[in-house]
């Protein structure tokens, strides 16, 4: 379901809405209406059916990821916090395709959003609905289908991604505390001044 074009002044105070090619990008200011308006969103995207394809007969595969029937594509959506943490939202008739940047202030927490990114796609298969490869421009990618929908509660796979998203910023940031620490303490260990105590020695001429 895509966002209808409406006027900003029935939006509320905390998003600013601006048309962009194929998509509608809402900013907000705060976690919490940042992290509602994803919430809605996505309840609203979820409303999926089964659909088979119609270019490969008795095949029914995700056209978010096919491509193959423009018809049956929706407008992509992006949720924005800042500049540098969006929600993608992809929908489609029969899948959502759910792509996330997450929050990186600097070089360290860059580096572990892609080793934390790539564990957990390492393991995809334990996750379900998580994509082994993110789309271009983000970190991590979900690929729900009407299959997952239909298997599973909607209004929890909303939750989990929710939940991924509150919880992501948290791991990261102390996943850099820990690392600051510790190289904090490797460094006044390396720093520190080493006693040496000097033997004794009777040397004697040969």
């Amino acid at each position: 379901m895509a966002v209808p074009d409406v006027p900003l002044s029935v939006l509320p105070n905390h998003y600013s809405t601006f048309e962009s090619p194929n998509s509608y990008i809402r900013l907000s200011q705060s976690l919490r209406p940042y992290l509602q308006c994803v919430r809605t969103t996505l309840t609203s995207a979820l409303c999926l059916s089964n659909f088979a394809s119609q270019v490969s007969e008795r095949h029914n595969v995700p056209e978010i990821e096919a491509q193959t029937s423009p018809e049956v594509l929706l407008n992509p959506l992006t949720v924005a916090r800042n500049e540098n943490e969006r929600v993608l939202i992809e929908p489609s008739i029969n899948s959502v395709r759910v792509s996330i940047k997450i929050k990186q202030a600097d070089e360290i927490e860059h580096i572990l959003v892609h080793k934390f990114t790539r564990f957990l796609t390492q393991r995809a298969e334990a996750f379900f609905i998580l994509r082994r490869k993110p789309v271009k421009g983000y970190d991590i990618s979900f690929l729900i289908t009407n299959f997952h929908t239909e298997a599973m509660l909607k209004h929890k796979l909303v939750d989990f991604i929710i939940q991924f998203m509150e919880e992501v910023d948290k791991e990261i940031s102390e996943m850099k505390l820990f690392l600051n620490a510790r190289a904090r303490f490797v460094a006044e260990s390396f720093l520190t001044p080493v006693r040496f105590s000097y033997l004794n020695l009777n040397f004697t001429k040969i």
